[in-house]
């Protein structure tokens, strides 16, 4: 069997989370064949990969957003589509009515074009821009509004047009663009197409855009409903919808997937690289927080830097390590460290992408401070190594300190609102007090994980899940 996995801003460029749960999957199932496509968000990371490929996986095809956009315009074109065609474009522009993705895949078949620019430089589709225009936002300039669905809808009508690889199931990490070209695949080759969502991206991209300086301040509505709208079109032609946890698939119900189509299947964790650490000790020393993050605005490290600041007040000798990776956002590392220069913070070590197994033994508390989560597999890495967690109350966060209604265990840290820093000191402080709260968080979270977030779990599950697939065939509507 061989599955090509679509991804996007992710493996095999970003270290940490999806990239390493698809890492995980590929290496896993020496079963299967694998191939990869990526979509990057700029050209110059081409072939710059943070992962060493399985053997199983045949390869990586990479596409970057950035030359999409540069692409120069072709010659404007009239009379290119049909009725049909304007009114299903117009559609999607508009946003409002669901297009059936057969459709699209009809309009933007591979090859029919000269250019991937064709469409979108047509007199056709400008006049749907215009209409479009006219009826909803000629409050607006139009030359920014029509920038604007250009750098929207550019990339998606050239990715519907490339030629994806040949694969007997289409597996997508996201909704999203990687989410519409997966259905898009399976709808032309009549093979079937699933989708795993980590944290809901439409969901993850609406904070993006309401925090970004890109999106301009009168279209951040229109990006996000661009996504939501493009989250649908990827649960429309889905034949299973893959999530971490209950809650997560009762939004994504809510954002317009079949419940019918919806599964649950928790991450999981290799336990056996963290055998080696020892259950907590009293040592006597400073408290040592840890924190395994990739250092990005959607991590909010601003959030835990306040919250160490106050943390020292009660703690003067605390010390702080964030582990991951410095090079993804060069700007906000910046920040970053110009907030530690503000707060006047001592004993705080960013040290970059480290072998995580190496450095959780010397930390006493775990912390994520998230602003958006899926299931972090970071949190069932601090509980396989015998450490509590304070955590934000996003993704299943509150299931893994917590547990569901059918769990025992009891707690294993403690959950505190997204950006709320006094808060999280308060809990911090409170597990640094005491060492035999610590430890038994501790072993609440080791025995958590053991009964329910085993990668062997996590496997045998997807084993399934691309076997379900195949027996039941394809989904979404006609050949191409």
């Amino acid at each position: 069997m061989r599955i090509c996995i679509l991804a996007e801003g992710s493996y095999p460029y970003v270290v940490g989370g999806v990239s390493s749960w698809i890492q995980m999957l590929m290496t896993g199932l020496p079963e299967y064949e694998f191939i990869v496509y990526a979509i990057g968000a700029e050209a110059k990371d081409r072939g710059k990969f943070k992962y060493k490929l399985p053997e199983n996986c045949l390869g990586v095809e990479e596409t970057f957003l950035d030359e999409i956009l540069s692409l120069r315009a072709a010659q404007m074109r009239e009379g290119i589509l049909t009725g049909e065609d304007q009114q299903t474009l117009y559609e999607l522009v508009r946003g409002k009515r669901d297009v059936p993705l057969v459709r699209l895949a009809e309009i933007f078949r591979y090859g029919r074009w000269s250019s991937p620019l064709a469409v979108f430089m047509s007199s056709d589709f400008f006049d749907i821009i215009v209409r479009v225009y006219r009826e909803s936002y000629n409050n607006l300039p139009f030359t920014d509004f029509f920038w604007t669905m250009r750098s929207m809808l550019l990339p998606l009508f050239f990715l519907l047009q490339q030629k994806l690889p040949e694969a007997d199931v289409y597996h997508s990490v996201a909704t999203g663009y990687c989410g519409v070209i997966g259905g898009m695949a399976a709808t032309v080759c009549q093979k079937p197409f699933i989708i795993t969502e980590h944290g809901i991206y439409s969901r993850e991209r609406e904070a993006e855009i309401i925090k970004s300086d890109w999106a301009k301040t009168d279209f951040k509505g229109v990006w996000i409903r661009y996504f939501y709208y493009l989250a649908r079109l990827s649960y429309q032609t889905a034949g299973r919808l893959y999530t971490l946890f209950e809650h997560n698939g009762q939004i994504a119900a809510d954002l317009g997937c079949a419940p019918e189509k919806i599964r649950i299947v928790p991450n999981g964790v290799h336990m056996e690289r963290f055998a080696h650490i020892p259950p907590l000790t009293d040592h006597g020393g400073p408290i040592r927080i840890g924190a395994v993050v990739r250092v990005v605005p959607i991590k909010d490290i601003l959030t835990l830097l306040r919250a160490f600041a106050i943390v020292k007040r009660t703690l003067p000798d605390a010390q702080l390590v964030i582990m991951g990776g410095l090079e993804e956002d060069p700007d906000y590392v910046a920040v970053c460290h110009r907030t530690v220069r503000m707060l006047g913070l001592e004993d705080v070590t960013f040290t970059g992408s480290v072998p995580v197994a190496e450095y959780l033994p010397q930390m006493d508390i775990m912390v994520l401070s998230s602003i958006s989560e899926g299931q972090p597999l970071a949190v069932l890495e601090g509980f396989s190594a015998h450490r509590p967690y304070v955590t934000t109350d996003v993704g299943c966060c509150r299931e893994l300190i917590y547990g569901d209604s059918t769990d025992t265990c009891g707690t294993a840290g403690a959950v505190v609102a997204p950006m709320d820093y006094e808060a999280m000191a308060h809990e911090i402080v409170r597990l640094a007090r005491s060492y035999e709260l610590r430890r038994e968080m501790a072993a609440v979270g080791f025995a958590r994980t053991k009964a329910r977030y085993t990668y062997a779990q996590f496997i045998d599950a997807y084993r399934a899940a691309y076997e379900t697939a195949v027996k039941e065939g394809a989904h979404g509507g006609r050949r191409i």
